[in-house]
Parts: structure tokens; C-alpha cells; sequence
């Protein structure tokens, strides 16, 4: 599965643990496009995984490299590390083909190692035209055909919201202080000014509980 140490996929991963078989095996993705926060989101996904590797059977992180910076120019918000404001809307922060790059070189991996199935995060009401079942059963379609190997992409989460996983994750005993939803963090910890720590906090708040999550 792709994963990033968000909250969304630490909950997900820790779900397709528990669901998996005894002798399943769930390979964790990360792939670097040259973003200013990944180096961060790196660190958190290894403390986060040594956690739950423990009582899961999930193997170490396969970290894979697209460099997106020859697209993106030099002074776009997510090279330069200065995410829009905290009010601001999902359309704000996309990253146009963000969702066709990380599977096109997940599955390339996955090709090579005979996994046939890649899960993905994304939540009820993602704006994005690369998050829709229709994109992603199109995409499991070509990618599948390119690579001559069977490609599934799940979507798991796609009909629930931010309270819902942190819900999900309660039951499931998921650390969320070793999670991290931001764009802008230092040392491990959130911003408190961008938008995803502000979807984070919000949803937290409606859940009725504390986000055990450091922030500046």
C-alpha cells in the first residue's frame, strides 16, 4: 500500500493488518517526488511502522524516487515548503497527476515483485479528478495491460471522513502521536497553519477528543 505516515494511511494500514490472513505480507510504499515535507513524512513512517511491525505482518518500507521538480517549478508552494493558508480549500493545494505518478511507480514495483494489489487512501468528498473510481479502475486497467501483470487499486476509505478513521483508528489502538498530516512540519511536528493540520484538528474536535500529535 502507498503510505505516507498520515493519519489516513496509518489508519489504513493498520486496518489491512488486522484484516489480512496469517500469512499475508503488506508491503508499505513511499514514493519521494521531490515534495518539501518528505523528508519528515520518511522519518515519522519508520517510527510509525518499527511500532506496529511488531504485531503486524508488514515489511520494511520500500521507499522508490520520482523527481517531480522539472515540473514543478522552483518557486511552486510545495517545493518551496509554504503551504496556502490554514482557511484555505482542498483545491488549493493540488498537485496535478500526483495520484498517476505514485502508482505508476508503485506498480512498476509491484510488477517486479509479484504483488498484485496496491491500496490507497483517499477520503469521501477528495476534489481531485485522480481520485475517483473512475481514474483508478482505468488506471488498475492500463497499468495491468503496460506491465502484463495483474494491477488492483482499493480504495478502502473512499466513502468516509476524517472523524470516521480517527474513530476507526481509536478501535484499532492506532499511535497517533506517530502520525503526521502537514505540509509545513518541523522536527515531528505539525505546523498548525496549513490546511491539513487544519482538516486534522477539526476532525479530532468532532470526534470529541484530544490529537495526541505535537504541533509548534
Amino acid at each position: 500500500m502507498l503510505f505516507s505516515a498520515g493519519l489516513d494511511s496509518a489508519v489504513l494500514l493498520a486496518d489491512v493488518a488486522r484484516q489480512s490472513a496469517p500469512d499475508a505480507s503488506i508491503q508499505p510504499i513511499y514514493v519521494s517526488t521531490g515534495l518539501a515535507w518528505e523528508r519528515e513524512e520518511r522519518a515519522m513512517a519508520e517510527r510509525y511502522l518499527n511500532a506496529l511491525s511488531a504485531t503486524a505482518p508488514i515489511q520494511p518500507l520500500a521507499s522508490l524516487t520520482v523527481d517531480m521538480r522539472d515540473v514543478y517549478p522552483a518557486n511552486h508552494w510545495a517545493i518551496r515548503g509554504e503551504p496556502p493558508g490554514y482557511d484555505t480549500p482542498d483545491e488549493d493545494v493540488y498537485l496535478e497527476g500526483r495520484n498517476i505518478v505514485l502508482l505508476s511507480k508503485a506498480s512498476v514495483f509491484m510488477a517486479r515483485n509479484h504483488i498484485p494489489r496496491i491500496i490507497i487512501g483517499p477520503l469521501s468528498g477528495n476534489p481531485f479528478p485522480d481520485a475517483t473510481p473512475v481514474f483508478f479502475d482505468t488506471m488498475a486497467r492500463a497499468l495491468s495491460i503496460g506491465l502484463a501483470a495483474p494491477i488492483a487499486i482499493d480504495a478502502p476509505f473512499a466513502s468516509m471522513k476524517k472523524a470516521d478513521v480517527i474513530r476507526l483508528g481509536r478501535t484499532l489502538g492506532v499511535p497517533f502521536e506517530l502520525t503526521l498530516s502537514c505540509m509545513q512540519p518541523k522536527d515531528g511536528r505539525h505546523c498548525g497553519r496549513c490546511s491539513k493540520c487544519r482538516e486534522r484538528i477539526d476532525a479530532f474536535r468532532e470526534v470529541g477528543e484530544r490529537d495526541p500529535a505535537e504541533f509548534l
